[in-house]
C-alpha cells in the first residue's frame, strides 16, 4: 500500500472524526432553546420545499439571491433551510434583534381555556407574526430583501407555532423551568427535550424518511387550518399529552409543574410519532403558505 493511498485515508477518517465530533457537541448544548433546533426547522423547511409547487421554487430562489442586502453577515440566508434557521440565529444580537424574540411563541396555560388573542398584545406573538410576514412576503412591491426577510420569519414561526411547548404552559415558561432526565444527555429541560432531543430521535428514525415528497391524500392528512388551528392543536398536545407523558400521570387542576421530571424509556417511544407528526404538518403546512404567498390575486387577509 503506498504512501499516498495511506495518506487519503487517514485524511478520510480525521474528516469523519470531526464531523462526528460537531455533531455531538451540537447535540450536546444545554443552551438551545429554540423550537426543534436547528436541525428541527431545517427539516421542517426541507419538507416544504419538496412539496411547494415548482413556480413556488422558482421564487423562492429569485429571493435568495438578495441574501447580502440583509446586512447579516453572520446568518446567512442560501437556502430555506437556511432561512428556517436564521430567526434564531439572530439571537447573538439582541441590540438588534431583540423586538423579535417574543414572536417566537404564544403560550397559554393548559388548564384554562385556550385564546389565540391572548398573550399577543401589538401582535408580538407567534400566531400573528405568522400572519404577518406571509402579508409582507407576498407583497411584491416591496423590496426583495425585507420580503427575503419575511420569508424567513414565516417559515420559522410556522415551525415554532407546531411545538407543543410555544403553545401550551404550566406557568414553568413553556416547560424550560423543569429540569428533565433524558437518557444520558446533560443539561436539558422539558422545553428542550421536545426542542432538540426527541425531536432529533424522531427525524432520524422516521420511516419512510420525513423529507420527501408527499401524496395528495397525506397533504391533505396533515395539512388544512391556519395559524390559530396550529397554535390550538400544540396547546391541545401540552395541555394531554407531554406534561403527562414526562410526569406518568396527568396534572391535576392548579397543580405546579415539578421542578424535575425523568422520561422513561416508554415515555419517549410514546412521544416519538407525536413529535414526528408535529414536524411532518409543518413542514406540509408551510408548503401551503408558501404556495399561497407567491400565488397570484389578493394578498394574503390578517383575520384572525
Amino acid at each position: 500500500m503506498g504512501d499516498r493511498t495511506v495518506g487519503q485515508r487517514t485524511r478520510r477518517m480525521m474528516a469523519r472524526l470531526v464531523s462526528a465530533l460537531l455533531a455531538l457537541a451540537a447535540l450536546l448544548q444545554p443552551s438551545l432553546a429554540q423550537a426543534w433546533g436547528w436541525y428541527g426547522h431545517q427539516t421542517t423547511a426541507r419538507i416544504a420545499l419538496a412539496n411547494v409547487r415548482p413556480e413556488t421554487r422558482a421564487a423562492i430562489a429569485r429571493l435568495l439571491a438578495h441574501d447580502r442586502e440583509l446586512g447579516t453577515p453572520q446568518c446567512r440566508i442560501r437556502d430555506l433551510a437556511d432561512a428556517a434557521t436564521w430567526p434564531d440565529c439572530l439571537r447573538g444580537e439582541g441590540w438588534r434583534w431583540g423586538y423579535t424574540f417574543s414572536w417566537h411563541y404564544q403560550t397559554e396555560p393548559v388548564g384554562e381555556p385556550y385564546d389565540p388573542r391572548k398573550n399577543c398584545g401589538g401582535g408580538n406573538c407567534v400566531l400573528a407574526q405568522i400572519e404577518r410576514n406571509q402579508r409582507i412576503l407576498a407583497d411584491e412591491s416591496l423590496p426583495a430583501n425585507v420580503r427575503l426577510e419575511a420569508l424567513a420569519f414565516m417559515v420559522h414561526f410556522a415551525g415554532d407555532i407546531h411545538m407543543p411547548l410555544h403553545s401550551g404552559d404550566n406557568d414553568d415558561k413553556g416547560g424550560n423551568a423543569v429540569e428533565a432526565i433524558y437518557g444520558i444527555a446533560p443539561g436539558l429541560n422539558l422545553h428542550s427535550v421536545w426542542d432538540s432531543a426527541l425531536a432529533e430521535r424522531a427525524i432520524s428514525g422516521a420511516t419512510p424518511p420525513l423529507v420527501r415528497r408527499y401524496t395528495p391524500h397525506e397533504r391533505a392528512a396533515l395539512g388544512g387550518g391556519v395559524p390559530a388551528d396550529w397554535g390550538r392543536e400544540s396547546w391541545e398536545l401540552a395541555r394531554t399529552f407531554v406534561y403527562a407523558n414526562a410526569l406518568g400521570r396527568e396534572l391535576a387542576p392548579g397543580e405546579k409543574s415539578p421542578e424535575e421530571a425523568t422520561l422513561s424509556q416508554e415515555a419517549i417511544v410514546a412521544a416519538i410519532p407525536v413529535a414526528e407528526r408535529r414536524i411532518a404538518q409543518a413542514g406540509v403546512r408551510i408548503a401551503s403558505l408558501l404556495d399561497t404567498a407567491f400565488a397570484a390575486g389578493p394578498l394574503p387577509g390578517t383575520a384572525r
